[in-house]
């Protein structure tokens, strides 16, 4: 049995347009963003709705958008949604990159909610 909920929007930018889009989105939410300890890739607006986290992610990539699913049982949550028809793209640091069956990308992330998780999450067999 684990648990999991949908945690994360995030916006994927190239690194031309990173900085820039960071201070937009600061303005947007009128919020200063977080770079995480040894991740400097990130700027988190944190839950600017609760239970949904906000951050914007310097990519090698044209800009799009993703989800996060947080789990506490990241192996589990894979194995559930390939199931379902997502496909494994490949590990990164502690979290799994996933193609929803319209080829769109997400990660499966652990818990990064605390509180929102323990209270908004669904548990699975």
């Amino acid at each position: 049995m684990h648990r999991s909920k949908l945690t994360a929007v995030l916006v994927d930018v190239p690194d031309e347009v990173y900085e820039r889009e960071v201070r937009f989105w600061g303005s947007a939410t009128g919020r200063q963003p977080v770079v995480p300890e040894g991740n400097p890739e990130y700027s988190d607006f944190g839950e600017v709705v609760p239970g949904w986290q906000f951050m914007v992610q310097r990519v090698g990539a044209a800009a799009r958008c993703h989800l996060d699913v947080e789990t506490d049982d990241i192996d589990a949550e894979v194995r559930r949604l390939e199931a379902l028809g997502a496909e494994r793209v490949g590990p990164v640091k502690q979290w799994v990159i996933m193609r929803d069956p319209a080829g769109l990308l997400f990660c499966v992330v652990p818990v990064q909610t605390g509180e929102a998780f323990d209270r908004l999450a669904t548990t699975w067999p």
